[in-house]
């Protein structure tokens, strides 16, 4: 066969791309990439929509985006509207630093925590805010936090200790929910239940062994519902700062929900009872 004598193999007479289509980038060879140094202050972000959302509500400070040649086409528009610089790098790579468990999607984002919200900083919207009793499973507090963002909950209040990261796993969970529910983290719980005393909200405790339903307890703006760890449930400090005790009744043969499950109907139930009321 005769070879092109530039020696390219012939590969000039090959049809070229078609317009307005550019080759896919493509991962650096034989050479790891280079991640940051993990440190307090750095909060990790993996999984499309987390990383997306985190791109498009720029909310906290962005770092360096890392991800799959494939990845980075579906998310290299949001990432140069962030201005935040790209790194085309292996699957392998993504593996290495988060782990092979991690469902990262080829995409992984290194940013910062958004600024730290007391309770005074709350914006009231739908008028609702949750309070979570040391409640630490990140798959448990991430979809609470997706179904907060979907209920425009006005803010998330929970203890800094007895509390999950909030990025990772947590974040994955979430599916892009971290990124729109204001995170309030107090020392005491108790205490931070007072001041939402103070500040005018109901503050109603969820219990299998409430006195009344929640479908048949009178609600009102601002509300505080109040969550409490599967098992151990709402500690007694926090039960004695809640205004009333209330159940979520359940017709069928199973009668408990998982914690982000019963907050979903909770919050279904708040909505629905509150947009009657007003």
């Amino acid at each position: 066969m005769r070879r092109d004598r530039r020696g390219d193999g012939g590969r000039q007479g090959r049809h070229p791309e078609p317009s307005g289509r550019r080759p896919a980038p493509r991962a650096p060879q034989g050479q790891g990439a280079t991640f940051r140094k993990p440190d307090r202050d750095l909060v990790v972000l993996y999984g499309l929509h987390a990383v997306r959302e985190a791109l498009r509500a720029r909310k906290r400070k962005l770092l360096d985006l890392h991800a799959t040649a494939q990845a980075a086409e579906k998310i290299g528009a949001e990432a140069a509207a962030a201005g935040v610089p790209l790194h085309v790098v292996a699957a392998e790579d993504l593996d290495r630093r988060l782990g092979r468990e991690a469902v990262h999607q080829g995409v992984m984002l290194e940013a910062r925590a958004p600024a730290a919200l007391d309770l005074g900083d709350i914006v009231e919207d739908s008028g609702i805010v949750l309070v979570l009793d040391q409640i630490t499973d990140p798959h448990n507090v991430g979809a609470i936090l997706r179904t907060a963002a979907a209920f425009a909950v006005d803010a998330l209040v929970l203890t800094d200790r007895h509390a999950p990261d909030f990025s990772g796993v947590l974040a994955k969970a979430a599916s892009g929910g971290l990124e729109h529910v204001p995170i309030v983290q107090v020392v005491n719980l108790a205490r931070a239940m007072e001041e939402l005393g103070e500040m005018g909200y109901q503050r109603v405790g969820l219990d299998s062994d409430g006195a009344a339903s929640l479908e048949d307890t009178a609600l009102q703006k601002p509300l505080a519902l109040v969550l409490g760890a599967e098992g151990a449930g709402l500690r007694r400090l926090t039960r004695e700062n809640c205004d009333v005790m209330a159940r979520l009744d359940m017709p069928g043969a199973v009668k408990s929900l998982n914690v982000s499950n019963a907050c979903a109907v909770a919050l279904s139930v708040a909505r629905a009872k509150l947009r009657a009321a007003s």
